[in-house]
């Protein structure tokens, strides 16, 4: 039952964002607030730079994890639902954005707080854990469908009610989850704080890892903020249904990593997903460049296994390589530079491409995505250069 409940919770929370997140821009270009796109993507990961380490501290030392992500699951569903309220009655945008930044704050350490949960119960980790997070872009990929075809909603704030429903769903489906209690004290305001995180920044590997990944979800908020739009240039008039072929070929990159990560090293595996990352957004400016439609959507079919394959191996990298009274504040660091730092940055560097290069007639976006492929590139070779990793036999007694 343990994987079954934590399919389900992983379900209804990948459905989530999957309903309101690619839909994002285009309901906000077709209420008139193009200028709040920009701002509007910021707010998540400035937020994350918040509470993903407080709820990692929370979970290692006082809390048990899955009470905590079961009601910070509802009380996010009514910030977010507030959010979107404020937008369907069109209010002033800052009622949306701000109500967003609540939404943001509470659900920051979600994601880290149910990997723990997973990682901290399935009997064979690493060959389980791909599968119960298939659940969440199962979940993603039946959102983005029923927005485009049951609800028609691409550019309505409906889709953010339909969110809401689902986080409200998560939560309670959260109660069901096995008790995971902390297993670490805190020491310090610090340990508190879950700041002794920054501590595996000593580690050079760790540095290198925490880096690159910062990095890498610079270019990578490109991915949700703009390649709908281009869907829509190119003339697809179902962008948000379309966008979940990433998240289809997420199933099989979900389906293949178990065995990938059991016969090569973790450095391989990451820079694999760095070297597609970069294709996939040469892909995107090669359909920029030819105005074929084709282009761009094989870019974000190849986007679901790059995502699979880095962020995935990350997760489990960190369960191997932390000690267990940190392993809830490492995935909550994890979170804070994939889904914070990262995030932040791009949705300002991305913003301020898309302005400087793309131009009102749909020319430039060649030069949009081949810049944002050249970033990626630059990450694989810091990674390819400074990651050394683990000695095989060292690995071996790890796992």
């Amino acid at each position: 039952m343990t994987f079954t409940w934590l399919w389900v919770v992983f379900f209804f929370h990948g459905m989530t964002p999957g309903f309101w997140f690619p839909a994002l821009t285009n309901i906000l270009r077709a209420q008139g607030l193009d200028g709040w796109v920009a701002i509007a993507f910021a707010v998540p990961p400035f937020c994350s730079l918040i509470s993903p380490l407080i709820g990692g501290a929370l979970a290692d030392q006082r809390v048990t994890a899955n009470r905590l992500f079961a009601w910070s699951s509802l009380l996010g569903a009514v910030a977010l639902g507030l959010a979107f309220w404020c937008l369907d009655q069109r209010m002033h945008p800052y009622w949306f954005v701000s109500l967003l930044a609540v939404y943001s704050i509470i659900s920051g350490p979600a994601w880290g707080l149910l990997a723990t949960i997973a990682l901290t119960h399935l009997v064979h980790g690493e060959r389980q854990f791909p599968l119960v997070r298939l659940g969440a872009t199962i979940g993603w990929i039946g959102a983005g469908l029923t927005t485009s075809w049951v609800l028609k909603a691409d550019t309505s704030p409906i889709s953010g009610y339909a969110a809401t429903v689902s986080k409200i769903l998560a939560g309670l489906a959260a109660f069901c989850l096995p008790h995971t209690p902390p297993l670490g004290k805190a020491t310090s305001w610090k340990s508190l704080l879950g700041l002794d995180a920054f501590s595996l920044l000593r580690q050079r590997d760790h540095l290198v890892f925490f880096l690159v990944t910062a990095l890498f979800s610079v270019p990578l908020n490109a991915f949700y903020m703009y390649a709908p739009e281009l869907l829509g240039v190119l003339g697809d008039r179902k962008p948000t249904a379309t966008m979940t072929i990433a998240q289809i070929s997420e199933i099989i990159g979900m389906l293949l990593v178990g065995f990938v990560m059991a016969r090569f090293r973790i450095k391989v595996l990451l820079l694999w997903a760095l070297g597609l990352s970069a294709l996939r957004y040469g892909l995107s400016a090669q359909a920029g460049a030819s105005g074929v439609m084709g282009w761009h959507i094989a870019g974000i079919a190849l986007h679901g296994v790059c995502y699979t394959f880095y962020f995935i191996t990350a997760q489990v990298f960190l369960d191997r390589r932390v000690d267990p009274a940190l392993k809830g504040q490492a995935q909550g660091l994890l979170t804070l530079v994939s889904g914070g730092l990262g995030p932040l940055a791009g949705a300002f560097v991305c913003g301020y491409l898309r302005k400087l290069l793309v131009g009102e007639d749909g020319s430039g976006w060649m030069e949009f995505w081949g810049v944002l492929a050249g970033m990626i590139a630059v990450c694989f070779v810091i990674f390819a250069v400074f990651y050394r990793g683990l000695a095989r036999e060292v690995r071996e007694n790890r796992v």
